[in-house]
């Protein structure tokens, strides 16, 4: 039992909440799915109540079903499923119409459920949600559920069912993402033997017929980008880069008429690199069209990262590329007013945005940074969190040197000596990137309105 005073008590369901539990699901369900609620509520509950052993169920080892009560006045339920394949499914979480938007009883009970299945060492906790019930989908969307799909009358007809899914094994993941520094950039002539040997060492393994002649037509698409021709199939060239310059992923992108953006090669060779073009690439390519949509054979890590993105599953084409590979397409609408610039910044960095104690940000001269105005409404990203900012003033300085002379670093790294912010924006920027002119930006959080 988890006693909170202001929020009430959570504890296993007992043989009383009986009626409460078939009348809260017949009620909450009945406009967005088919079939016998009451009937359902019975069989999840007397499960539960016998031990919590489901004698009829295929993968499931274990049922589980939770009471929120406010003063000892049933408020609410979640009913956890353990799956064999080491997950966890909420069906349902449900809060009385009464206490709707009240007390945040909602996420006491999700955070209740994702500690439960957190303690049986589950990998993902997962739901269904209909997308007509618009409070709910959103709801888990602010929790850091991901949608995986959509099924039109899936439960019910005329109601489409969302499949969302949060990954609870995330410190591994966020491990693998979290590699700072890592710059998308048009490729340049200096850039072009990497990613010519990038793309020859990896490509041919899911793709036939990618040679050196390939390549070629590729590099003599993007010395045709010039002439803004849709006619002469030019190609715009992307490279995501670590500190010492080495190439660590590649995007081709090719304009189509009718203003869709078929970007292909999309490859990396780290996962780090790989998220940085799925946020950097789609911004980039806004004013060539309206749509960009790739074609590849993501790994697991990859999915989850195109789906936590907002890239959607279009198409999955078997043997079209290689005969014993399935070539997925994936695409991003980037015609709205909300794809915007997205800059990536370390977990601790954020932490500090968002507390207001870092107000300044420092980067170098890259072209996406050189067009950066004040005013301008930009999205943080860490490893697992988001942040708007708004661009008060763009200060511009030849050098780091020169920087530290006219700002106060408390700004720009809070908590660390004078000296120590200069080495690590040294570290980070060394001669030769300062050269591209070193720029400050003077921001303020915003909320995501």
């Amino acid at each position: 039992m988890i006693c909170d005073k202001n929020n009430g008590t959570i504890r296993e369901a007992v043989r009383e909440d009986y009626d409460f539990v078939v009348d809260l699901m017949e009620s909450a369900l009945g406009p967005y799915y088919g079939g016998d609620h009451i009937a359902h509520a019975k069989r999840i509950f007397w499960t539960h109540i016998s031990g919590g052993k489901d004698r009829i169920g295929f993968f499931s080892y274990e049922q589980k079903m939770f009471i929120l009560s406010i003063d000892t006045k049933p408020a609410g339920m979640i009913h956890l499923v353990g799956k064999r394949q080491g997950t966890y499914k909420i069906s349902p979480i449900i809060v009385s119409l009464e206490y709707q938007g009240k007390r945040g009883l909602g996420s006491r009970l999700l955070h209740f459920g994702e500690q439960y299945a957190r303690s049986k060492r589950a990998r993902q906790l997962y739901c269904t949600v209909a997308e007509e019930n618009k409070s709910a989908a959103q709801f888990f969307i602010r929790k850091g559920f991901t949608i995986a799909g959509r099924s039109a009358s899936h439960y019910k007809i005329g109601v489409t069912e969302l499949m969302m899914y949060k990954i609870l094994s995330a410190p591994e993941l966020e491990e693998k993402l979290d590699r700072p520094h890592i710059s998308v950039l048009p490729c340049s002539e200096a850039h072009e033997p990497q990613v010519r040997d990038i793309l020859l060492k990896t490509l041919p393994k899911h793709f036939r017929d990618i040679d050196s002649s390939w390549v070629n037509a590729l590099f003599m698409g993007y010395n045709r980008r010039f002439l803004q021709d849709i006619n002469e199939k030019f190609k715009l060239i992307y490279v995501a880069l670590d500190r010492q310059e080495n190439v660590l992923g590649v995007a081709g992108a090719t304009p189509k008429k009718g203003e869709p953006i078929k970007v292909m090669p999309f490859i990396a060779t780290t996962l780090p690199a790989f998220l940085a073009l799925l946020i950097d690439v789609p911004y980039m390519l806004k004013k060539f069209g309206r749509k960009a949509y790739i074609h590849l054979i993501p790994t697991v890590d990859e999915t989850i990262a195109l789906q936590q993105q907002g890239w959607k599953l279009d198409a999955v084409l078997p043997g079209a590329y290689h005969n014993d590979f399935i070539t997925q397409q994936w695409s991003y609408d980037i015609s709205g007013e909300d794809i915007m610039r997205t800059m990536r910044v370390k977990q601790n960095f954020l932490s500090q945005i968002k507390s207001e104690k870092k107000t300044l940000e420092v980067r170098v001269g890259y072209d996406n940074i050189k067009t950066i105005q004040p005013g301008e409404r930009i999205r943080l990203m860490s490893r697992n969190e988001t942040q708007f900012i708004r661009v008060n003033a763009v200060r511009r300085y030849k050098s780091i040197d020169e920087m530290m002379i006219a700002e106060d670093y408390t700004r720009i790294a809070p908590g660390m000596s004078r000296s120590d912010v200069y080495s690590k924006l040294i570290e980070i920027y060394p001669p030769s990137k300062q050269a591209l002119g070193v720029i400050v930006l003077d921001i303020r959080i915003e909320d995501d309105n």
